[in-house]
């Protein structure tokens, strides 16, 4: 492959094609990212965030291209906009904390002695985002990663070229040194060979499970640092005590906005048995009311799914889990853009489904829920914990303390009471099992893009 091509989901139309960068080329663009960052390292923490307070503004400049260009790439509806609130309240909030994430740890006083450990910077940092939310994502290492004094080398999704092209576009506005910040045209090949180099000192990149495989195969030897932010099959409980008009309308949006291409988007939920049929009638009468089609349209609730492939694999999950004794709530012939063979794919629900269905237990990233009965909480521990991913689980209930008891039983990297498919900048974002590793956001985020080191200084007497 010579150039890195994306397809619109709409209809199938060549957005944007790219050469891939040559060795020569990223070989320049390491060499200028490293001496950028010694430089970079030198300028305050404050001055630092002052840059990225610019590039936000730059960022916020360009959503009206961003937003027709997003539907273009990857078929979220041009009526959900952008991504820039989002990104406006994390960018914010990582400026806001950096000093204090950043300043050295004191420990207490020894007579004779000045003892610290000083946050500092790893050197060149490689983030290859996704292109489900292709400026959320990147936002989330980047500029924590500039702000700690590193250099960021960008790898883009091939579906969302041109969301790189916009980042490099406000960061250069935001007049950041040259070659601190730069956006790669990589495909596969060449981000291992990038990665294999020993170039760069840590690798943030949010992906599949194999994906995720493939970067460590190729830092093994390195020594560089991961963040691997990979699949998931995020549940949902409904006690019987939760509100339940809520749980349904926030349920419903967890597992179908952006397509079901949410990294924490709501994939399976158990429902205690005595609020089970009134649960699934909403949420199956709010999936019916979304509009699939083209997200260029304003009505449009529901887009493409980013390609085929995945659209295809949906199916294929529905129709073992049919074929297996589910039922299928919604008729996609009520939705007149499903057609087989297009990444146009209707909203389903899935009832009498379990855990011996793939629907239940592999990623499917796409407009699918199944829902489980459940007789309490034992039994919806037991379902949430049997899985092979650990991102998060949602708790819908009005008892807080038990909430925050069951979330201490919950193999997750994050609980959520009563709300669902959120990153809170002040938390930390990670994983466990087949998840990833790594933490991004909150101050824990600055300590992964950063080296402690540490002062033992002796007072001459």
């Amino acid at each position: 492959m010579t150039d890195l091509i994306c397809i619109s989901p709409i209809d199938g139309r060549e957005v944007a094609r790219r050469p891939i960068d040559g060795p020569d080329v990223v070989a320049a663009a390491v060499a200028d990212a490293t001496r950028a960052q010694k430089d970079w390292a030198k300028v305050s923490v404050a001055e630092r965030g002052q840059k990225m307070l610019a590039f936000l503004e730059a960022l916020l400049g360009l959503n009206q291209q961003i937003i027709p260009e997003l539907a273009l790439q990857m078929g979220r509806p041009v009526r959900y906009g952008g991504e820039m609130r989002g990104v406006e309240e994390r960018v914010k909030h990582c400026v806001t904390i950096a000093e204090k994430a950043l300043a050295p740890l004191v420990p207490e006083p020894k007579p004779g002695f000045r003892r610290m450990i000083k946050r500092t910077p790893i050197g060149v940092v490689l983030v290859i985002a996704p292109w489900n939310y292709p400026f959320l994502t990147a936002v989330n290492t980047i500029v924590p990663a500039l702000i700690a004094g590193n250099a960021v080398l960008l790898k883009h999704a091939n579906q969302t070229i041109l969301a790189g092209e916009r980042l490099q576009e406000a960061m250069d506005t935001a007049g950041l040194p040259k070659g601190l910040f730069r956006n790669l045209y990589l495909g596969h090949d060449e981000t291992s060979d990038l990665i294999r180099s020993g170039a760069v000192g840590h690798i943030n990149f949010t992906g599949s499970v194999g994906g995720g495989r493939a970067i460590e195969r190729a830092a093994a030897g390195t020594f560089a640092s991961l963040g691997l932010e990979l699949g998931g099959k995020d549940p949902a409980y409904v006690r019987a005590d939760a509100d339940l008009d809520f749980a349904i309308e926030n349920l419903a949006d967890g597992a179908f906005y952006n397509s079901g291409q949410c990294c924490c988007g709501i994939e399976r939920v158990y429902v205690h048995e005595s609020l089970y049929d009134r649960f699934v009638d909403g949420v199956v009468e709010a999936a019916s009311k979304y509009v699939l089609g083209n997200p260029l349209d304003d009505a449009t609730t529901l887009g493409p799914m980013s390609a085929t492939r995945f659209a295809e694999t949906v199916r294929a999950q529905t129709a073992e889990a049919i074929a297996k004794g589910a039922k299928a709530h919604l008729d996609p012939r009520a939705f007149a853009a499903d057609k087989a063979g297009t990444p146009y794919l209707a909203p389903q629900v899935l009832t009498n489904v379990d855990h011996s269905m793939s629907v239940m237990m592999e990623e499917s990233f796409g407009p699918v829920v199944g829902i489980m009965k459940v007789s309490g909480d034992e039994e919806a521990l037991r379902l949430m914990n049997d899985s092979p991913y650990g991102l998060t689980a949602s708790i819908w209930t009005k008892d807080v303390d038990l909430a925050e008891a069951l979330g201490d039983r919950v193999e997750t990297g994050t609980v959520f009471m009563n709300r669902c498919d959120y990153l809170d900048p002040a938390l930390a974002w990670t994983g466990v099992k087949d998840t990833g590793r790594g933490a991004g956001l909150s101050e824990i985020g600055f300590h992964t893009l950063t080296r402690p080191k540490s002062f033992h200084l002796r007072e001459a007497t």
